[in-house]
């Protein structure tokens, strides 16, 4: 399919990883590079064909509201406001709570603390491999992948393996000491499915196998890998290591 319309920017998140660059500041707004982690993300979103845009804000929310409202032109924003509650409501919670602004047709969903390069051009070539290879009739989901040696400021020992048909068959298996895959936070989904799911507040992987689990095991988790290198933004070392790749890449 062609690259959907509509994102979503998960901007919600309390960012407690990242202090103290987040004591006055949402994680949206942590610079990498001399750019904003949400404009980093949003600029990929326009540079592949996405028109509009709705993100989810609670903590420091003001802040990146006005941040949000002084960019000019690229892509529409819209703002899916999570304050009334106690905590950010996750990555499923954020999409359910946001359905009457995406709605059902698949939307991109992108983590806020994902930065990459790309080995190919044009720009922003993965949002659009990803998005063409997305059959809805075959997947729930497709996710954008980075290999485990292409992967910087995550520790572990990757999170899917994936069939030669795309599929994913879940994290590592109980007899895989490692797998060759990490997510990169950025995906294209079928979102019906989340709105229907019963919980107000949850993730889309938990523990337990929550919906991505379940669509794993029915073979409707798909992967698409990125020619790149993928950083992981997740905590100040981690953003001083992406801006010196970054640094490196010019």
């Amino acid at each position: 399919m062609t690259v959907p319309h509509t994102a979503m920017v998960l901007a919600a998140g309390l960012g407690t990883r990242m202090r103290p660059l987040t004591n006055d500041r949402p994680k949206a707004l942590v610079e990498v590079g001399g750019r904003t982690l949400i404009d980093h993300n949003l600029d990929r979103l326009a540079e592949a064909g996405v028109r509009r845009c709705v993100v989810n804000v609670h903590a420091f929310a003001d802040r990146l509201i006005d941040h949000l409202r002084a960019r000019t032109g690229g892509i529409e924003i819209v703002i899916s406001d999570e304050r009334e509650h106690a905590l950010p409501l996750e990555t499923g919670g954020g999409i359910k709570a946001a359905a009457d602004l995406l709605g059902d047709l698949p939307v991109l969903v992108v983590n806020i603390d994902s930065v990459w390069i790309e080995d190919r051009e044009p720009p922003a070539t993965a949002i659009r491999d990803l998005a063409a290879g997305f059959d809805p009739e075959r997947a729930q989901a497709r996710l954008l992948l980075a290999r485990a040696e292409r992967t910087l400021g995550l520790d572990g020992a990757g999170d899917f393996l994936m069939d030669d048909q795309g599929r994913l068959t879940g994290r590592r298996t109980a007899g895989a000491a490692t797998a060759p895959f990490n997510y990169m936070g950025v995906h294209i989904v079928d979102p019906r499915p989340i709105y229907a799911w019963p919980e107000t507040e949850f993730g889309l992987f938990p523990a337990g196998g929550g919906l991505w689990g379940d669509w794993a095991a029915q073979g409707r988790l798909h992967g698409h890998v990125l020619d790149g290198d993928w950083m992981h933004v997740g905590d100040p070392q981690a953003r001083d290591d992406a801006e010196a790749r970054l640094a490196g890449a010019r």
